[in-house]
């Protein structure tokens, strides 16, 4: 890839997860009675025939990795474990007291921090909590995040019995250098031993996630990475960007400076090599910084134009409402975003006192909704299309002047009632998105909120 795309479409923005996305929100209008509603309506419309989506936030961690931008709470303390899942399932139980009818399930997922810093007990104490009060949808699918140095075969075996068939493992790098750079020491010998046990247990996706552009990263380093990660062959493999944003307050991004991060240039570099690299290994690329071989489901829903994007990131399909529980967990039910508190004594003292802890969100109104479509379907169609009543919108037209230079550059083809993404346009995935963020265009804020998009 020319230098002089990179250098021209390597600005902040964001990564699209959401629309209006995080910093965008309008707080002022939002309140948990709206929230409510929205939730009650989308559960209405949508539990009977798609299910939901569950997204539970671990926050424990036993040690801080510095790439790491999640909220997380650092401690060796293992006595956390219990109050905290039984905080969490009471949320569950405030939710299920608001639908009034059990939810059905679709998609369950235990992110964090680090969901295998519990003991496997405790996971399958909070597992049942959950089911006990919903049903299971046909073809639902459960999956969690494992920290390889910590999860044991226990934990794989109960989860697996509970119904988790799809599991992603941290990878990150494998070179030394970059781990203690990242303070995220962790062995190739780790690694394969939890991916061949929870192919023996019977796991049917295990996915790897590696990350291009960490402090001190090299194109040699990604290469030994890629040529380690196909030895084990996991189904899915998350290859993405550093984000790098130490002024989030709390992120823990520290330990390196701006100048141990690769250039814009080699940072590109590394994702082209390991693209290349995981096509000759057969993976198909998926959506934005996904691969997937052909026997996968994230597959499966591209071929079958069913994949979908969330806060979780890709999915295999879609539920029009996902409710997150735990701190900072957010919620979706497409009408409106909710946001649960971030510190663990307020989220605490909310529950006790029986009210869903949010904090901040935002109702979408008519034009968001519709940019939300367009900007969905570019993340997960590469494409997105209108007539002159659907999915239209006043300011379309500069929209498309926008694109217009992206298509002298070959990132997009334009027609009179829709927009592909080219295959040279793929890098640039978000760049294209934020022609269509009206939200973005009309407030361009002042200080760097995003990481950079190549």
């Amino acid at each position: 890839m020319a230098n002089s795309l990179v250098n021209k479409y390597n600005i902040p923005g964001p990564r699209y997860t959401s629309y209006p996305t995080v910093p965008y929100w309008n707080n002022d209008t939002f309140s948990l009675k709206l929230w409510k509603a929205s939730l009650i309506q989308s559960f209405k419309e949508s539990n009977d025939t798609e299910g939901i989506s569950l997204y539970i936030h671990l926050p424990f961690c036993e040690s801080l990795c510095t790439f790491c931008g999640c909220n997380k709470r650092i401690t060796k303390r293992h006595e956390v474990e219990s109050p905290y899942i039984t905080a969490v399932l009471k949320e569950w139980d405030l939710y299920c007291a608001l639908l009034k009818t059990k939810p059905n399930i679709k998609e369950l997922h235990l992110g964090g921090g680090t969901p295998t810093f519990f003991t496997p007990q405790n996971l399958e104490r909070l597992i049942k909590g959950i089911v006990r009060k919903a049903t299971l949808a046909e073809n639902y699918e459960f999956s969690f995040e494992g920290h390889p140095n910590n999860t044991t075969r226990a934990h794989l075996q109960t989860l697996f019995d509970l119904g988790f068939k799809r599991v992603s493992f941290g990878v990150q790098d494998y070179n030394e250098t970059v781990q203690k750079a990242i303070h995220r020491i962790q062995p190739f010998e780790n690694v394969k031993r939890v991916t061949e046990t929870a192919r023996e247990i019977g796991y049917t996706s295990i996915s790897h996630d590696i990350i291009f552009g960490l402090p001190f990263q090299t194109e040699a380093y990604v290469e030994e990475t890629i040529n380690k990660t196909k030895l084990l062959k996991p189904d899915r493999i998350a290859f993405y960007s550093y984000a790098h944003v130490p002024w989030i307050k709390g992120n823990g991004q520290r330990g390196y400076k701006d100048s141990d991060l690769p250039t814009p240039e080699s940072k590109r570099n590394q994702y082209e090599l390991g693209k290349k690299m995981l096509f000759e290994a057969d993976y198909v690329e998926i959506g934005m910084d996904h691969f997937a071989l052909q026997t996968d489901t994230l597959y499966q829903a591209t071929t079958n134009k069913e994949l979908h994007r969330n806060f979780m990131g890709y999915s295999s399909s879609k539920t029009q409402a996902m409710i997150g529980l735990g701190v900072s967990s957010i919620s979706d039910s497409w009408y409106g975003f909710a946001q649960n508190v971030k510190g663990l004594e307020e989220y605490y003292h909310l529950i006790d006192e029986n009210i869903i802890p949010v904090y901040r969100g935002h109702i979408l109104n008519e034009e968001d909704l519709i940019i939300r479509k367009h900007i969905l379907n570019l993340m997960c169609q590469l494409e997105t299309s209108w007539s002159p009543t659907e999915n239209y919108f006043s300011e379309l037209p500069d929209t498309l002047i926008k694109l217009k230079e992206m298509e002298q550059d070959a990132l997009v083809e334009i027609f009179s009632n829709k927009i592909i993404i080219t295959e040279k346009g793929k890098p640039f995935v978000r760049n294209i998105c934020m022609a269509f963020d009206l939200l973005l265009q009309r407030n361009k804020p002042e200080s760097q909120l995003f990481s950079m998009t190549i």
